[in-house]
């Protein structure tokens, strides 16, 4: 068996199973066909790998293998030279090795480069400076070759020589590199050979640096990569020698390759704070934000941006324009981090164009075909509302075409955002309103219906702005009574239609019964036919109703202190107040007949029981008919009815403003300390022998 601490190099998967002999393997080796042979080699690095010692296969493959042209068996026999044991018990390099020495010096000063670039790489594998040491002239001599792919991997056999040995091998390494550098024109080579000074001989590589600062593009994306690592090095371990890098940093953030100046721009961050360096860093930032089409580099490069905004983001407010950019990315995620960071960086210089970037993006999300459209719409309106309860200026520019969003998704956004517009912005609210008089028939949602029902009748004020909510809402809900809508035929019934419909019920003594109820027909080829309100209404939304009929109660009350109380007008709006009122009370009580309906209760039991919402429907309801019929309630308690909920509103939104502003500085602050950590021991008194003798007995 191998030693545990022997090196490894090389880890394979090895089915013991179907391993072959060690006689076998031995006599595969001593064959002349080329394709036998390296079957056997592969099954004996196999079984060496797995711990199999094999005696006799050095100098087997020494004396038949050797001398070998074919590729394929050669790459094998450079796996089989770094896994196969080459010192004895003593700790003796093998004599056997000799030979070794000498097949690896002819295949380093072989006539074709890739066995000699092959053998180069192989060489910086080994660890014996024995094997290596004759092989070092060989080496150098191949630094000198007439093809690149020989240079830049004698190059790295140099490095890893040096780096594992010291000068005890190449004690010259560093000049040697130094003079090949200076007269290499290979990107490679010259990347291999600056790797080497970069590691071994940090003042040498600085220096090559310095002299060929203006040439530094030409030398390829990995050279340019390594000047930014030994940047890194250089001036974490010493700060005051930031200065002989500046111009590097500065010249790579131009760089074309992405990788090259995404590297550069967080070096640049990592080392300085100065206003010059964040803003070029930024902007570098941004515009791989706007050239790379790959998902996952905007990602990364979005962290970093998040990152510095933590602590410069004053100096990113100028590249905020450049950053929205991103927003026409058609993924969620990138355009949801930008919004993010987007967000936090408004500021009174940049709102109005940050308020029309938004804008548009809204605009195209109605005809775009943008991977979860909905989703991003919602987004962007939350992005606007917050930019608008910072600077409720910016308020009228967008509220208007948010409107035409009522009656698709994200619906509940534009209803809230407009619903604070209209306590904010006074000026703002009779153009407001009528438009969401006339796109209340396109709400499609009964949240948004409802909470725009309580905005017409808190906010409609004046002889228009009444007469134009009332009687929106008026046609929208309909006569009563409000029925379920069923689908019939649409040449044979007329839409609207009340028609009359029975079924058979079993009741308590197990007789049988015709139970009749009313229905609405409509055709649903036309569904302009019912407003969206009735229908939800009509289909049991008591609570809609409910806030309809409160509407409706609001515009009457504000018409009779209009109007008075003895006008045509108010007692025409009274009357269909009070019908829409009786036809949302009868609504709700068949509705709660049905569900409490069972052939175990009493014929005689008819009065349902109002519970639970049913119950504070019922009982809004008859507080909207006392409001407009008991004409001994107090001026003070009408007063409260109309103002109260408006007042409560205006507070609340005060509270959610105030609390935007506390909170908007904190999230600034690094990430608290952890009070415990993963790993600490939890203690359980529960869980604990309890005995006398233990101590730990609760008394």
């Amino acid at each position: 068996m191998a030693s545990v601490s022997d090196n490894c190099t090389v880890l394979l998967n090895t089915d013991k199973q179907n391993l072959v002999s060690q006689e076998e393997i031995l006599k595969q080796l001593e064959d002349s066909n080329d394709k036998m042979k390296v079957k056997a080699l592969k099954s004996a690095i196999l079984m060496m790998l797995g711990g199999e010692p094999i005696p006799r296969i050095l100098m087997t493959v020494i004396r038949f293998c050797i001398n070998t042209e074919h590729h394929e068996f050669k790459k094998l026999l450079m796996l089989f030279w770094e896994i196969v044991p080459k010192y004895d018990s003593e700790k003796k390099l093998l004599p056997e090795m000799i030979l070794v020495c000498n097949a690896l010096r002819n295949d380093l000063n072989h006539s074709n480069e890739y066995v000699r670039g092959s053998m180069l790489r192989f060489l910086c594998k080994l660890r014996e400076p024995e094997i290596i040491e004759p092989l070092v002239p060989s080496i150098k001599a191949c630094l000198n070759h007439r093809h690149s792919y020989v240079r830049k991997n004698a190059a790295l056999a140099i490095y890893h020589i040096h780096k594992h040995h010291g000068s005890a091998l190449v004690p010259d390494g560093a000049d040697l590199m130094n003079d090949f550098i200076r007269a290499e024109t290979e990107v490679g080579s010259r990347r291999n050979a600056f790797l080497m000074l970069f590691n071994e001989a940090e003042e040498v590589a600085i220096e090559f640096l310095a002299a060929h600062a203006d040439g530094l593009d030409d030398f390829g994306d990995g050279f340019a990569l390594l000047v930014l690592e030994l940047t890194r090095k250089v001036c974490r371990r010493d700060p005051r020698q930031k200065s002989r890098f500046v111009r590097f940093l500065f010249q790579l953030l131009g760089s074309q390759s992405a990788a090259v100046s995404y590297e550069a721009a967080w070096t640049l961050v990592s080392l300085s704070s100065a206003p010059t360096a964040v803003r070029a860093a930024a902007a570098t930032y941004t515009a791989l934000l706007s050239s790379q089409s790959d998902n996952n580099v905007k990602l990364i490069v979005l962290e970093r941006l998040a990152e510095m905004k933590q602590r410069q983001s004053r100096v990113l407010t100028e590249v905020l324009m450049d950053m929205l950019r991103a927003l026409s990315s058609p993924n969620v995620d990138i355009c949801k981090r930008t919004l993010e960071i987007a967000i936090d960086l408004v500021s009174p210089r940049n709102i109005e164009e940050v308020v029309g970037v938004l804008k548009r993006e809204v605009v195209r999300t109605r005809d775009s075909d943008l991977e979860n459209c909905s989703e991003y719409r919602t987004m962007l309106i939350q992005a606007i509302h917050t930019c608008s309860l910072k600077y409720p200026e910016i308020a009228g520019s967008v509220v208007h075409v948010l409107m035409d969003f009522l009656g698709v998704d994200g619906a509940m956004d534009v209803i809230v955002f407009v619903r604070a517009n209209m306590e904010q912005n006074a000026p703002l609210r009779s153009g407001l309103l009528k438009k969401l008089v006339n796109t209340l028939c396109e709400i499609r949602s009964s949240p948004v219906l409802s909470v725009s029902l309580w905005i017409i009748g808190e906010y409609a004020e004046g002889e228009e702005l009444l007469k134009l909510g009332f009687d929106e809402i008026a046609n929208a809900m309909g006569n009563p009574p409000f029925v379920c809508c069923q689908v019939t035929d649409a040449a044979n019934t007329n839409p609207g239609r009340i028609s009359e419909n029975s079924r058979s019920v079993v009741l308590a003594d197990g007789t049988y019964a015709s139970q009749a109820g009313a229905m609405e027909s409509q055709a649903y080829g036309d569904k302009t036919n019912i407003s969206p309100l009735r229908a939800f209404v009509s289909n049991g939304d008591s609570f809609l109703g409910t806030v309809a009929v409160s509407s409706l109660t609001k515009i009457v009350l504000k018409s009779r202190a209009l109007y008075g109380t003895n006008s045509t007008l108010t007692k025409q709006r009274q009357l269909v107040m009070l019908a829409v009122c009786c036809g949302v009370a009868d609504l709700i009580e068949r509705s709660t007949s049905e569900k409490q309906y069972s052939p175990c209760k009493s014929v005689n039991s008819t009065s349902p029981i109002f519970s639970g919402a049913s119950a504070d429907c019922i009982e809004r309801l008859a507080l909207f008919a006392r409001l407009i019929l008991d004409t001994e309630i107090q001026a003070a308690t009408v007063e409260a009815y109309l103002s109260d909920s408006k007042i409560s509103f205006s507070q609340y939104l005060r509270h959610a403003s105030n609390s935007t502003l506390v909170v908007e500085p904190s999230s600034k602050n690094l990430s608290t300390p952890a009070l415990a950590q993963v790993d600490d021991l939890i203690s359980w008194r529960q869980l604990r022998q309890v005995t006398s003798a233990s101590g730990d007995l609760d008394l």
